[in-house]
């Protein structure tokens, strides 16, 4: 049986992401910050889904721990898939530094820092696959939340380079970019219907992205081209919109 490492297991595209693995027969290792909230998640795979659960504490800003809980790992992972991310405030960001770090130190350094070690047990083995939930945030700066996205784009750089360093060693590298989803965070948003995801379809795409070996995928499909627009805006008129 082949099990999947899902990396900051009590979001709600992170428990989609284990109901879909357990539903296609994989056994879970799922880990998170605050582990007590892990137990009701593990219950209901096991026995909806009848499958094996294995949940450990994770802490993403604990850069020294990572190595010891891949260690701790019972049955390594065939697939590992980071989800953990903060979006943090853009404006209190602009003069808190410690807002600044945290965002970055989340989106991005701990998720290098996890995601090496991982890597360097798959390229040992010279199989596996990994799954960064990055954002379509990082695809340009915008003022709403540049912080954030900025943190997001070298998490898309980081991943494609290690694609790329991964790919003669039979390792799968894929990123993933998401719009706007519909999870607790976002429930007091008025987000775009036609532009909005369920934690299910990210789910889905993240599943079937990995089975196919995708590089990157959005979710939704049409986030690909929104940001393609958004990314050919001529600077001068792009300072110029709220966005």
């Amino acid at each position: 049986m082949k099990n999947v490492l899902i990396l900051g297991a009590t979001s709600d595209i992170a428990q989609a992401i284990a109901k879909k693995y357990a539903a296609e027969g994989w056994s879970l290792t799922l880990a998170a910050l605050e582990p007590g909230l892990l137990g009701p998640i593990a219950s209901d795979l096991e026995i909806r889904g009848d499958a094996t659960v294995q949940t450990l504490e994770f802490d993403a800003l604990d850069f020294s721990s990572h190595r010891k809980f891949y260690e701790s790992i019972e049955t390594k992972p065939d697939a590992a898939i980071c989800v953990f991310g903060y979006m943090g405030d853009q404006d209190k960001a602009r003069t808190d530094f410690d807002e600044v770090a945290r965002t970055i130190g989340v989106n991005f350094t701990g998720a290098v820092s996890i995601l090496n070690i991982v890597a360097e047990d798959f390229e040992k083995r010279g199989s596996g696959a990994i799954a960064g939930v990055s954002s379509v945030a990082g695809d340009r700066g915008r003022q709403s939340n540049y912080t954030y996205g900025s943190a997001k784009a070298g998490f898309t750089a980081y991943l494609s380079g290690l694609r790329n360093r991964l790919a003669k060693s039979g390792v799968h590298v894929m990123t993933v970019k998401p719009g706007f989803v519909r999870t607790k965070m976002t429930e007091s948003l008025e987000l775009p219907a036609a532009l909005t995801a369920e934690p299910v379809q990210v789910a889905d795409v993240v599943f079937q992205g990995l089975e196919k070996k995708r590089n990157t995928v959005y979710t939704l499909w049409m986030w690909r081209w929104v940001m393609l627009v958004i990314r050919h805006i001529p600077e001068f008129i792009f300072k110029k919109m709220k966005l």
